[in-house]
């Protein structure tokens, strides 16, 4: 066999491998991840417009994003050493029952007349706490149900639903329902969270992580840390993801202040708002295909360079304009960009990542990639309040731009060295 016959055999070798099903194990948590998204696209999207029925401030309105990201800040750590020592399907399935519970009361209060803006914050709060211990145990489990090889892939198709649940459908759906009434726009994903605890009972086999000896979370938490701060690439990932999120958080907090109301400067209602959203979703539902050719295509340093370009463009674009007609390809492209970003670097840190240290090194990622997101709402509340909506977009966009200096250190060869050592 000639050596061009003998490539070409490796590389068909190689597609049909990475080709192979994904498995039944992984069907059933991506159908059970795309009911937890629906909810939570519903439940975010209802909570800011039932906010804005009880104060116009953006500081106030920027404090529910707050809250809801605040766990990341405050509870990730514990959430991955817990990851690393349970079980991360049970896990998975206590978040979700807990999630239910919570819009739940908040239908009960509200038909008590106990509801204010304080009962959102509470809600939005331990939804958050939730939220941290479910996404953690969520990324970790990904390589105890699917082939390294087959870890791209895998991740494109779990954002997809993800996304396209959580911004594509939900916030339609939840402007809907909230013009259906408050009720109808609780009870929704209470009985989806429900609804995907199930769903993740059908996994069969045991998601408990192999433990040498016994030792206290304090250790736990702290061999996560060890183990990130001594990866340069991780950490620069993490660092500049969590710059990022602070922008993004910034804008978004605040977005319904200038997308929605006869007031605003874009006017529309809170069904248009919710498909003003959308288009991000169908951007990162394209993306989630894409992403596993695109990154073969150009390689990861120019991929991710892209994706900062875009993120850029998407957080500073209400600076520039307030046509909807203009800004939906804008969040379209942004959201396309987004998942090609999050598909390279999570499949990359659970390649690089002993799975028994898994859940802490996610979630010391995380604190510092998510830990941002509340500091960016207060943020974005106090310098919208300050300086005024478009100023803070723009503020926004000019910081992402920033995180083209640290590419240098994401060069293809440094990451393909991190990808394949031992």
């Amino acid at each position: 066999m000639t050596p061009r016959a003998t490539q070409a055999a490796q590389a068909a070798q190689a597609d049909k491998t990475v080709r192979a099903p994904l498995g039944a194990s992984y069907w059933k948590l991506w159908a059970s991840s795309g009911l937890s998204n629906l909810a939570d696209g519903v439940f975010k999207i209802a909570l800011p417009l039932l906010a804005i029925e009880l104060t116009q401030s953006p500081v106030l309105i920027a404090g529910l994003s707050v809250a809801a990201t605040l766990p990341w800040l405050l509870f990730a750590l514990t959430a991955g050493a817990l990851a690393d020592r349970s079980d991360r399907r049970r896990l998975m399935v206590w978040a979700n029952l807990g999630r239910a519970v919570l819009p739940a009361l908040l239908v009960g209060a509200i038909v008590l007349e106990w509801g204010s803006l304080w009962a959102l914050y509470v809600v939005a709060l331990m939804v958050g706490v939730a939220e941290t211990l479910y996404d953690t145990s969520a990324q970790s489990i990904i390589p105890q149900l699917v082939r390294r090889d087959q870890l791209s892939r895998a991740n494109g198709r779990l954002y997809g639903v993800e996304l396209v649940t959580n911004q594509f459908i939900g916030p339609p759906l939840g402007g809907l329902l909230v013009a259906l009434g408050v009720v109808a726009a609780f009870a929704m994903p209470a009985a989806l969270w429900l609804a995907a605890a199930g769903g993740l009972l059908l996994v069969r086999g045991s998601f408990r992580t192999e433990r040498e000896h016994t030792t206290t979370l304090r250790f736990d938490i702290g061999e996560g840390l060890r183990f990130l701060r001594g990866h340069r690439i991780l950490r620069t990932l993490a660092v500049m993801t969590g710059v990022f999120n602070f922008a993004s958080s910034a804008a978004f907090a605040v977005l319904v202040l200038f997308a929605v109301g006869p007031a605003s400067p874009m006017g529309l209602t809170a069904t248009g708002f919710g498909l003003l959203l959308t288009t991000s979703a169908l951007g990162s539902l394209v993306g989630s295909f894409i992403a596993e050719r695109v990154e073969a295509r150009l390689g990861r340093a120019a991929s991710l360079t892209l994706a900062i370009l875009g993120v850029a463009l998407t957080v500073g674009a209400p600076a520039l304009t307030d046509n909807p007609y203009v800004l939906g390809p804008v969040f379209f492209l942004g959201g396309m960009l987004v998942v090609l970003w999050n598909v390279i670097t999570v499949s990359l840190r659970q390649r690089i990542t002993p799975n028994r240290l898994l859940g802490r090194v996610n979630s010391v990622y995380r604190l510092l990639a998510w830990g941002t997101m509340p500091l960016g709402a207060a943020a974005g509340g106090l310098l919208a309040q300050g300086l005024g909506l478009q100023p803070m977009f723009a503020i926004m966009g000019i910081l992402t731009l920033t995180l083209l200096a640290l590419m240098p250190i994401l060069t293809n060869k440094a990451i393909t060295a991190a990808d394949t050592q031992p």
